[in-house]
């Protein structure tokens, strides 16, 4: 017996084999359903209202324009399931908000939306790489005065400490070998906007080293995907985000059961003979 391979791999998907094959197993591979959480809701409920803002003419790019953008997007909001399941009380629901809106703010904070010419908002792009399919969403991608391309990102959580920056730019790096090879031009330059209390802009410039490293990286994970899913095995590996993973009690390092999360979660696994 052995696992289906995933179809697709993404940034995200990426991160989480990185960060642990387990976690990737549940996720990627036997498609478990995730728990809502208030966080990754947050983070979408931002995302819409500032795809709405920058959908406006550049000049009615304004805080007040935001706001209100903010207010449309959660109108939106309180009609999905997933926020619906968060189980928010009238306070509970107007903190979401009100800090939803305040991270919206903060982008006027890091830079003049009204000098943002947005060629592509929440931007779908999709190639081959290696044997699979590389699939990932842009938040922006905008155009310069130069006719250069740039890919922005936005950041709900706390940014890295210079540590981490790096691995951070992971995701960034990937849309622009998607941009490179489906538009056949590599971006400018690729950011992130933490948007959090501590709202900063962490900027690279790709170039030709980076992108074969990035080639090569992927190819490297697709390979160990496959030997993973060919021998099923999925070896977890414990940390820190043990605290947020959403499948920690079927974790065998705190004591769980992976087998058990097919049968609690209801959902029978994909597999072939």
């Amino acid at each position: 017996m052995a696992f289906d391979l995933p179809t697709t791999l993404s940034p995200s998907k990426v991160a989480t084999f990185t960060d642990c094959a387990l976690s990737f197993r549940f996720s990627a591979v036997e498609r478990l359903p995730e728990p809502p959480s208030i966080p990754a809701e947050r983070g979408t409920l931002v995302h819409r209202a500032l795809e709405l803002l920058f959908v406006l003419p550049p000049g009615e790019r304004t805080p007040d324009a935001a706001a209100a953008c903010l207010d449309q997007a959660a109108l939106q909001a309180w009609d999905d399931p997933d926020v619906q399941a968060l189980g928010l009380d009238d306070a509970g629901r107007a903190e979401f908000q009100a800090e939803a809106a305040e991270m919206t703010q903060r982008l006027f904070l890091l830079e003049d939306p009204s000098q943002v010419n947005a060629v592509g908002l929440e931007l779908r792009m999709e190639t081959e790489l290696a044997g699979t399919r590389l699939r990932g969403i842009i938040d922006r991608l905008e155009l310069t005065a130069d006719g250069e391309l740039v890919v922005t990102d936005y950041k709900t959580g706390r940014p890295p400490s210079e540590r981490y920056e790096q691995s951070k730019l992971g995701g960034v790096h990937f849309y622009s070998l998607l941009c490179e090879r489906v538009l056949g031009r590599r971006p400018a330059r690729v950011q992130l906007l933490f948007l959090g209390k501590n709202p900063q802009v962490i900027v690279a410039t790709p170039s030709d080293q980076s992108t074969r490293g990035l080639e090569r990286r992927v190819g490297a994970i697709w390979s160990a995907v496959e030997r993973a899913c060919e021998h099923e095995d999925f070896r977890p590996k414990p940390g820190p985000l043990c605290n947020w993973c959403a499948f920690a009690k079927y974790c065998p390092t705190q004591g769980g059961d992976p087998a058990q999360a097919v049968v609690e979660l209801g959902v029978k696994p994909p597999r072939v003979a």
